[in-house]
């Protein structure tokens, strides 16, 4: 079941991508008077699912889910239809229409793309608000146990100022990705602020250790379940160890460490029960552990305890619109920083490129609007970005060679874009290779 949630959200996603972005091609077309011969949404390699014709346009669906296209009359494409081309140019085709509308055709798709990302990021600024913790509220700093940011020299406790000069005012999803982009950030030790410089690599470096958040917050060592081996009798679930061995444990992971330092001895502890605290004894394995399952308490409960309060900021329709609008934006920028990593070998990102597997992966295995939104999101942006690099067989490609004759006066000659678009089929196909290999390579070395 879990397969299946995951595989609907990936592929409805995936559809409302292409078929979005066909449509950015389609309507300019058509009203520009240009015939469109196909509409697909995945590739119909030797045979279609479904097809049906209506008016000029066969529309239908393919069995291999790599994508979708337009059929353009007149236009070298991935169809490479040397006999149409060979023929007079026709007053419906592609190529027969002047360069601005034809430039304006090309340019449809990511248009609609970037448009797509910017509504949903109103749209969810407007159903579902603006839930934080305030940057502020981490009194004692973060939890750190990513081994890559600690080889980077952060710890547990420290307090995150700000990443590249930009201050950071609220704990979010986006923080991860902040620290992974940048280069400096500034941090509160002991009461003393000092900077850490990322690593060139610290992207590569990342897929070195287990997965997981780079920084998190700290919560208290809350008794989920007492195991029947356990001769911790006295601990019960929903107890929240305060103290151990006489010293305060406020969180689970200054627990951790007097656990370690006091294994195979029984030493005094306090626990909050009933919201009044408890003298009791504990016994330590000699693993350094009590023989107990870890539970957890919601955010409101931490609030009451005095840990976190979670602000929620939520938007009127026409607050929603600039709201969103700067989540798009800094979304966008964000993601060309990771392009520039990417195409710089030295950062070791390149190794991290994923194929469909990992854009798979990022679909959670329970249904969450919210999650679908943003991930579909963002994932218009990418392909918006993407399909506007200067790649021929790409439309950044055919831009490019619009944009030269728009500026030159002369149009490339059709054997020239034929072999153009030939070059970057085999490019697309070893970027395709490249990336899908990775997640083969990361799924056989289990990474």
């Amino acid at each position: 079941m879990d397969l299946f949630i995951k595989l609907s959200q990936f592929l409805l996603s995936l559809s409302l991508l292409i078929i979005l972005h066909e449509l950015g091609h389609f309507i300019p077309a058509k009203l520009f008077k240009t015939r469109v011969e196909k509409f697909y949404l995945f590739f119909d390699v030797k045979y279609s699912l479904i097809k049906k014709k209506i008016g000029e346009t066969e529309y239908g669906i393919g069995w291999l889910p790599l994508g979708g296209y337009v059929k353009i009359s007149g236009m070298i494409d991935e169809s490479m239809d040397k006999e149409q081309m060979a023929l007079p140019p026709q007053p419906w085709e592609f190529r027969s229409k002047p360069a601005y509308q034809r430039l304006i055709i090309m340019l449809g798709g990511v248009t609609v793309n970037f448009i797509l990302a910017f509504i949903i990021y109103i749209g969810m600024a407007f159903a579902y608000g603006d839930t934080y913790i305030a940057n502020s509220d981490f009194k004692d700093g973060m939890l750190i146990e990513n081994q890559a940011m600690i080889n980077a020299g952060f710890k547990t406790g420290d307090k995150i100022i700000s990443v590249d000069g930009t201050k950071i005012a609220k704990f979010d999803n986006d923080i991860n990705m902040k620290i992974i982009l940048g280069k400096e950030v500034l941090i509160e030790r002991n009461g003393t602020q000092q900077t850490i410089k990322m690593p060139v690599d610290f992207v590569d470096q990342l897929s070195k250790f287990e997965k997981g958040t780079l920084l998190d917050i700290r919560t208290p060592f809350v008794i989920g379940a007492v195991s029947d081996e356990s001769t911790n009798t006295q601990l019960q679930p929903k107890d929240i160890v305060v103290a151990l061995n006489g010293q305060p444990t406020k969180y689970f992971d200054e627990a951790v460490t007097i656990l370690e330092n006091n294994k195979g001895k029984t030493i005094p502890a306090t626990v909050l029960r009933d919201q009044k605290e408890e003298q009791i004894q504990v016994t330590i394995n000699t693993d350094g552990k009590l023989g107990v399952q870890r539970g957890g308490l919601s955010f409101a409960s931490m609030e009451k305890l005095g840990y976190y309060k979670v602000s929620k900021q939520e938007f009127g329709f026409m607050e929603s619109i600039p709201v969103g609008i700067t989540k798009g934006k800094d979304q966008l920028v964000g993601y060309g920083k990771q392009l520039k990593m990417i195409f710089s070998p030295s950062t070791g990102a390149y190794k991290q490129v994923g194929g469909f597997k990992a854009i798979f992966d990022i679909f959670p295995s329970t249904w969450s609007w919210e999650t679908f939104w943003t991930i579909t999101a963002l994932l218009s942006i990418m392909l918006g970005v993407m399909n506007l690099l200067p790649i021929p067989a790409l439309d950044g490609g055919h831009v490019m060679f619009l944009l030269y004759e728009i500026v030159s006066g002369k149009k490339p000659s059709d054997k020239f874009l034929e072999n153009a678009q030939m070059v970057g089929f085999v490019l697309l196909i070893t970027l395709l290779l490249f990336a899908n290999g990775n997640d083969i390579y990361k799924a056989i070395i289990g990474k």
